[in-house]
């Protein structure tokens, strides 16, 4: 069974590479995608109900035993997040069938993709750190051909800062990875865990958490280092954006959340501190960009970055309400915000502008449109009964009992904040008189709305399903909260 967890990573990369061949056949490009997807989203739910059953599991490849060989580990959190990655992955495919343009399509866009997932889902599996660094740029080479792809002036401006900024950030990691083998011999995650733990966080080891907090944080856009993010998730078409919106910038929390609670938990009092203060200025930066754009594009990305801050401030918090809360939270964005960018793009199909100043009364030629972008809205700011309420409750919780009374109280008033800025959408977007109501009526979006469908029904899901998901939850959170449960598995202790 272990041998499970190496496929979500081969069904990307075989897909992948046999869609290369078929670059002029797009009818069977789509095909060929989905069917990987839909096998993916199958074999990921196996291993998340057989971790469930059975715990942990780990896969040496090539027989090389941890920590000498490379290892897949699926824990609880991890199989968690290529689950949902799985679906994003699908219904970001049957999004693209309706809105992606022929010219994309032609150059190779279905085959990165692919190995876009791959490199997401590797991130999420190994146990190796330097594993790590390789599945990021597996994901990063694939995302800087996506947002390219098109080559539009917006585009390729975009492109520059966002592909100089992961540079140095890869860069930054190959340094930091080297100064941690050569402190500590090793680069299993496990190993790393039980080395550190035995010599005890020096000065050194926690300058290289700080360093590994400002690589991720580049990656998964934290205060102050989120400042390429706007402009570059803005510029490609919205199934794009909600590749990167849903799953890139989660592989850099997860990264922060696995290290921070695997390998440097040792000095809270510093490490824990500064990301809980920088998840705080995250929220606060994110929040004002909400709030102050009136494009409707800018107004969903600007939320992706006050949800980084909400998660990592459950990390930071490191108490089980909060770190749960997290979990929630993470799984619930990742399903909200692809939804939220699939009906922004369905928004732009119908009215040709992302500047909310230039249309109005959607709701009329378009009402499903419209009330499926209200459900997502509520579930997005945390509504009680739908996802994202008990995630954030959750990490309001744990905060309160970590002490953290300042923070608590902006990640409760973001979640106002939140509601005011894509309630604006609805209210100026959907409602009011339009006076392109017979152009609107003829802008069909009937294929984008299954997609969008499928991610609301699971939100709506997960939120009155929180029951049946609760064990899993607590599964995940016991083993961020106890490395001994992650380094058993792995090194088998």
């Amino acid at each position: 069974m272990n041998n499970l967890i190496i496929l979500p990573i081969v069904i990307p990369f075989l897909a992948g590479i046999i869609l290369i061949f078929f670059n002029k056949n797009i009818k069977a490009q789509k095909l060929i995608s989905a069917f990987a997807s839909l096998l993916a989203i199958v074999v990921s739910g196996i291993i998340v109900h057989t971790v469930h059953v059975n715990g942990i599991q780990s896969l040496a490849i090539g027989n090389w035993e941890a920590p000498y060989g490379i290892v897949l580990v699926a824990d609880m959190y991890a199989s968690l997040l290529v689950l949902t990655t799985s679906i994003i992955g699908f219904t970001a495919l049957l999004f693209a069938f309706s809105s992606i343009t022929p010219d994309r399509e032609k150059f190779y866009f279905y085959p990165v993709v692919q190995f876009l997932l791959l490199g997401v889902t590797g991130a999420f599996l190994t146990g190796d750190i330097f594993n790590l660094f390789v599945f990021f740029e597996v994901m990063l080479m694939s995302s800087y051909m996506l947002i390219v792809l098109g080559s539009s002036k917006i585009q390729l401006r975009e492109s520059i800062k966002y592909i100089l900024v992961n540079i140095i950030s890869s860069a930054l990691f190959v340094i930091a990875v080297a100064y941690l083998y050569a402190v500590t011999g090793t680069l299993n995650m496990a190993d790393l865990s039980v080395k550190i733990a035995d010599m005890g966080q020096t000065g050194l080891l926690t300058v290289i958490a700080i360093l590994f907090l400002v690589i991720f944080g580049l990656k998964g856009a934290i205060f102050p280092l989120y400042f390429w993010l706007p402009g570059s998730y803005q510029a490609p078409p919205a199934v794009i954006t909600a590749l990167f919106g849903a799953l890139l910038t989660k592989v850099g929390i997860y990264s922060i959340t696995r290290v921070y609670t695997l390998i440097f938990y040792h000095e809270p009092s510093y490490t824990h501190q500064i990301l809980a203060w920088l998840a705080a200025l995250t929220i606060i930066f994110g929040v004002i960009g909400a709030i102050a754009y009136w494009d409707i594009k800018k107004i969903i990305i600007y939320n992706i970055i006050t949800a980084v801050g909400v998660i990592l401030f459950g990390i930071a918090a490191n108490t089980p309400n909060a770190v749960e809360g997290s979990i929630y939270y993470l799984v619930h964005d990742m399903i909200v915000k692809g939804a939220l960018f699939f009906l922004v793009g369905a928004i732009i199909a119908i009215t040709g502008t992302s500047n909310l100043r230039k249309f109005s009364g959607l709701i009329s030629s378009h009402p499903l449109l419209g009330w499926m972008f209200f459900i997502a809205t509520l579930s997005l700011a945390g509504i009680p009964p739908l996802s994202g309420f008990i995630g954030k409750l959750k990490i309001i919780q744990g905060g309160f009992e970590a002490e953290e009374y300042t923070i608590s109280f902006v990640v409760l008033l973001s979640s106002l904040l939140v509601l005011y800025s894509v309630m604006k959408i609805f209210i100026n977007g959907f409602w009011g008189e339009s006076s392109n109501d017979e152009v609107y009526k003829g802008k069909s979006v009937k294929g984008m709305i299954a997609p969008i469908a499928i991610l609301l029904v699971l939100s709506i899901a997960y939120g009155f399903g929180i029951e049946s998901i609760s064990p899993y939850i607590s599964q995940a959170t016991d083993t961020l909260l106890d490395p001994t449960i992650y380094i058993q598995a792995v090194l088998k202790e």
